[in-house]
């Protein structure tokens, strides 16, 4: 199978952007690229490019936020035990240590329980609730995970347990609520933000909480938590899930990653440092591709406790020490990781017709289920189509599944839900177990969907370009203004634009498969950064058109601009599409 060639896609220059630039008090730049992400009036455009935790909705918005405080109140007046219930990813581990230390500073008794992604799977599970019970636990209250788990909730409710679910995950059909469950997705659910992950949802509730206690007079006694203090958590946990940094998510990430590299947590601290992330200056990047997959490798590999221990401890020497054995998880599960993907490509180089085919099932005998969804996520990444990956064991296949803009993932498997033995997750990604008779089956009919929804072009994947510059436009002060649209990530991508056509000065390999370039254009000459793009070389002579985002580079106390290219093509080659999708030869 071929990776599908990328194609260029040029948004055209929007006639009300200086409209909007005159009346939101921006520039006419940051005017396009606020209208290119949907933002054309002007309190929208101030509120996005200045997110204040001032503008976070009201908690008590969310649906059952006050019966589930009523439980929560209650168990805190009494000193009943309360118990954390988290998922094993980095929002759940965000989430669960929040908590955590949000009622260790109260002074309340509180555990956690995360299951083992191996042993137990996502979500509750009956001996997890037994092992709860038996330890004390008056109330449960989940993070990042419940929403499914109506049979578990009803038998630790059974064994005179109280459950509060908070979670984001898709509300399963048939769904009732006989307990307190907070989940923006519920349709009876008036928060106007459907998108927090489970660690924005678990900030709500403590700011609830800590509302509430005020109220009734508990801090005149007590130091009163600073929930400020907890929004690093928050970042970490929102970037790590991949949910759109838009709206509430945006105003938390923001804050979040202001602190961050100032942090009280010990355990951020150390991760940074073994990280090598040069605080304070800690961006999104750095939270989705260097933090967060490390705090999602125990949990892959076997033990998530690290996690929450490493974002709850107070110790410094302890921390650090938990910081080397996170980082050493990381390091088995990049090799494991590359081990199954080895295998899957060797499978579809085998496997006949299967360029043709719209959807990717691939199944195989003792492949580490820990990294499974990472795997799906690579092959995703390459090939531009949903992709199911399963580790196949004693007659049953357990997996977890990616997919791309247009093709919900989610819905497609509950057409096909007679085929599961569970199932969960959302529009991107999903975690299933089914029979392993059920497999070729699934193949068919997950083919069959895809087929039906998802046309040819959807699976070339794009760049979208917001504008057309020349390098004389690229100033400190527009890359000021590009980044002032920060922080990136889903649903508020990175901006990137083109430049054509470039010559190229200077072209060399640097640390054996990065390209660095000196391009020129009308007397203006700029350094350039292909990551990966080393097979590009040499291009010195050339013209080239370039696709890349603009950053300030800063080196031995010195500030300078360096364009990060995304991609190239020797001008006139053709193959990349133009700003109207008309092939550009």
């Amino acid at each position: 199978m071929v990776p599908p060639n990328t194609v260029w896609k040029l948004t055209p220059p929007s006639p009300s952007a200086s409209r909007l630039a005159l009346e939101a008090g921006v520039t006419p730049l940051q005017a396009q690229l606020l209208i290119n992400r949907g933002i054309s009036n002007p309190s929208q455009a101030k509120s996005f490019l200045c997110p204040r935790l001032a503008d976070m909705a009201n908690p008590m918005l969310l649906k059952d936020m006050d019966c589930a405080l009523a439980m929560i109140l209650k168990a805190v007046e009494d000193r009943k035990k309360i118990t954390i219930y988290g998922d094993y990813d980095a929002d759940g581990l965000t989430a669960t240590a929040l908590l955590l230390n949000f009622f260790s500073c109260l002074g309340i008794e509180t555990s956690s329980y995360i299951p083992n992604r191996l042993t137990e799977g996502y979500g509750l599970n009956k001996e997890a609730v037994e092992t709860i019970a038996a330890d004390g636990t008056d109330l449960i209250i989940t993070v990042d995970c419940g929403i499914s788990n109506s049979k578990e909730i009803a038998f630790a409710k059974n064994l005179g347990m109280n459950v509060v679910v908070t979670d984001h995950h898709q509300v399963p059909q048939g769904f009732s609520a006989g307990y307190p469950i907070i989940n923006p997705h519920r349709a009876d659910c008036l928060f106007p933000f459907k998108d927090l992950a489970g660690v924005g949802i678990a900030f709500f509730l403590a700011i609830a909480i800590r509302t509430a206690l005020r109220k009734k007079g508990w801090f005149e006694t007590k130091t009163e938590p600073d929930l400020r203090e907890y929004l690093d958590l928050v970042a970490l946990g929102t970037v790590a899930d991949r949910v759109p940094l838009l709206d509430q998510n945006r105003m938390l990430v923001s804050s979040g990653l202001g602190i961050m590299g100032k942090s009280r947590w010990k355990g951020i601290k150390a991760m940074i440092e073994v990280a090598g992330i040069g605080a304070p200056d800690i961006t999104a990047d750095d939270l989705a591709f260097r933090l967060g997959p490390r705090l999602n490798a125990p949990g892959r590999m076997d033990d998530p406790g690290l996690c929450v221990k490493i974002l709850t401890t107070d110790d410094t020497l302890l921390a650090k020490d938990l910081a080397l054995r996170i980082n050493d998880a990381n390091i088995k599960r990049q090799g494991v990781e590359r081990h199954i993907l080895d295998k899957i490509e060797a499978k579809i180089k085998k496997t006949e017709g299967i360029d043709d085919r719209r959807a990717l099932v691939m199944a195989g005998e003792g492949w580490h289920k820990g990294v499974l969804g990472i795997v799906a996520s690579r092959l995703v990444d390459k090939y531009n189509r949903p992709v199911l990956v399963l580790d196949v064991q004693d007659g049953m296949a357990a997996g977890s599944g990616r997919s791309i803009d247009g093709f919900n993932l989610y819905e497609a498997l509950s057409r096909l839900g007679y085929l599961f033995e569970k199932f969960g997750g959302h529009a991107h990604a999903a975690g299933f177990t089914l029979k392993a008779a059920n497999l070729e089956t699934l193949r068919m009919e997950l083919e069959g969907v895809a087929e039906k929804n998802l046309r040819q072009e959807d699976m070339v994947p794009a760049i979208h370009m917001e504008a057309e510059v020349s390098l004389d436009h690229i100033t400190f002060d527009m890359v000021r203004q590009v980044r002032a649209l920060g922080p990136f990530g889903e649903g508020n991508p990175e901006p990137v634009f083109l430049a054509r056509p470039l010559e190229v000065a200077g072209s060399r390999v640097v640390g054996e498969r990065h390209l660095k370039l000196r391009v020129s254009q009308g007397g203006t000459t700029l350094e350039a950064i292909g990551f990966g793009l080393a097979d590009k070389h040499p291009l010195e002579g050339k013209t080239i058109s370039m696709v890349f985002t603009p950053e300030l580079n800063y080196w031995q106390g010195y500030e300078r601009i360096q364009l990060r290219i995304i991609d190239l093509i020797l001008e006139n080659s053709g193959g990349k599409l133009d700003v109207f999708g008309t092939e550009n030869k």
